[in-house]
């Protein structure tokens, strides 16, 4: 019993160091365990294996079913109602091809589900319990250790099964030292799973393959026009805008703000620290939005609509100063005339050939933010938040949803974006006044006609690999 506690205390030590040397030790310090458990039992051949799972056959080792077709929320749009019936058919045929690819760029052999075998009735899973399966990938490996003068044979040095027999403990236990594990084909994010055996017991542990990453850090700096870069989208709306480039030097008369701009006949916007790129005309919001936030060098960018105002409660660095207490958030969110929007989103994998169930539910969250008892976590925000750069490129917004977007985004970045909401900071929305020429103009192109639903739905439907989708 004393070595098992030893084991369980050297794992933990050894959780943070590489995936290679935590999984060598694993196969050490367990081996060894057995080893001093079975040694004086007569007529025994101490024998170790360690092959990879192209050599494993354990009845635990599965990979979970695929889910059973999700249940679509009252009120859902069926989206395959949305697809042109003569398309239909070749539509599904490509979705299927695109969603097979798309699971095949993150395999991972850690995402089979393993069981101990305990030799009392217990039964746990050790590794996969996920709602996020995976395909798995079998990656080959081979094993190698020292190869001692005498005492000692070795079998498969070099390759993908390994055993070693000895009657000396301690030369085994020398050699057990020394076994390590080498992956044969080079993948950037992927994982094995080996074995080791004596006499009737068998344990299987994972290696996670993965290719350090080199750090992209973005420097501070002591203000706030060094952290944050204001983005905003434009369209015909002049007016509102330069309300909203006044209200922002008002507070903050260095921070850089940008500018996109897909209006018919663009307005040139002068001012120190205002960055202004003129689109092809009406090129749509997502668009813009992106060509905004690909010229953020901060580390965070806060989002506004032209026709938001600033007032004394827009604090970016109450914003800011949550970002970095919590750096695991992604997209922090305020209020917005005094409301304060945030939406959960629930999803359903379905079946493979259907597609998954999305819900969106208005005015539900989750807890709230620890530390941070005014913010909370949700799925979605509004259009007023503060964004890690890096993180919400990665995402980025869909070009192709020029009228009907918001919550997509935090579609497209469910599982990706770590979302919260505060009700601690706030910015002002413009009052509606009498519209000049271009603004009357503005509102033709706002309100989105059926056929800008109907292609968001087919989107939805390919894109997203969804069955149905409703906006509660």
């Amino acid at each position: 019993m004393h070595c098992l506690k030893m084991l369980w205390q050297k794992m933990a030590v050894f959780q943070k160091p590489s995936l290679q040397l935590a999984a060598v030790v694993c196969v050490i310090l367990v081996l060894t365990c057995y080893f001093i458990i079975f040694y004086n039992c007569p007529g025994e051949l101490l024998k170790e294996e360690v092959p990879s799972t192209q050599e494993l056959r354990l009845g635990p080792l599965t990979t979970p079913p695929s889910p059973g077709p999700c249940t679509c929320a009252p009120g859902s749009v069926l989206l395959k109602d949305c697809v042109p019936k003569d398309q239909y058919e070749e539509l599904v045929k490509r979705r299927a091809k695109e969603f097979q690819q798309q699971k095949a760029r993150s395999p991972s052999e850690l995402s089979k589900l393993l069981f101990a075998l305990p030799n009392s009735p217990l039964q746990y899973p050790t590794q996969g319990f996920t709602v996020r399966p995976l395909t798995p990938t079998l990656i080959p490996g081979i094993l190698t250790t020292e190869i001692p003068s005498e005492g000692v044979k070795i079998q498969g040095h070099g390759e993908t099964k390994l055993i070693i027999e000895s009657s000396s403990l301690v030369i085994l236990n020398n050699l057990l030292a020394k076994v390590s594990y080498t992956s044969t084909v080079y993948h950037i994010h992927t994982g094995d799973l080996a074995s080791f055996q004596f006499d009737k017991h068998e344990a299987v542990f994972p290696i996670t393959i993965k290719q350090p990453q080199v750090p992209v850090l973005y420097d501070m700096g002591t203000d706030i026009s060094s952290q944050v870069t204001i983005t905003t989208k434009t369209f015909l709306r002049y007016r509102q805008l330069k309300v909203l480039l006044n209200s922002i030097r008002s507070f903050y008369s260095n921070i850089e703000v940008i500018i996109a701009d897909d209006s018919f006949e663009p307005e040139h916007i002068t001012g120190e620290h205002i960055q202004q790129y003129i689109m092809p005309p009406a090129q749509g919001w997502f668009a813009g939005r992106n060509l905004a936030i690909s010229q953020v060098t901060t580390k965070y960018f806060l989002w506004v609509d032209d026709d938001f105002v600033f007032t004394q409660d827009t604090k970016i660095e109450k914003l800011v100063e949550v970002m970095e207490s919590v750096p695991e958030l992604d997209v922090l969110g305020g209020k917005v005339d005094g409301n304060q929007f945030y939406f959960y989103l629930h999803y359903e994998e379905g079946e493979e050939m259907e597609g998954g169930c999305l819900d969106r539910k208005s005015k539900q969250k989750f807890h709230p933010l620890p530390g941070y008892p005014q913010c909370s976590l949700a799925s979605g925000v509004v259009n007023f938040f503060l964004a890690r750069t890096d993180a919400v490129q990665r995402v980025r917004f869909d070009p192709k949803l020029k009228r009907v977007a918001h919550s997509e985004f935090f579609m497209d970045g469910l599982g990706s974006l770590l979302v919260a909401s505060c009700g601690h900071v706030s910015i002002g929305h413009q009052p509606h006044s009498a519209q000049n020429k271009d603004e009357a103009r503005y509102v033709s192109f706002r309100h989105p006609q059926k056929s800008d639903e109907d292609f968001k739905h087919q989107l939805h439907f390919f894109k997203n690999h969804l069955k149905c989708v409703r906006y509660g």
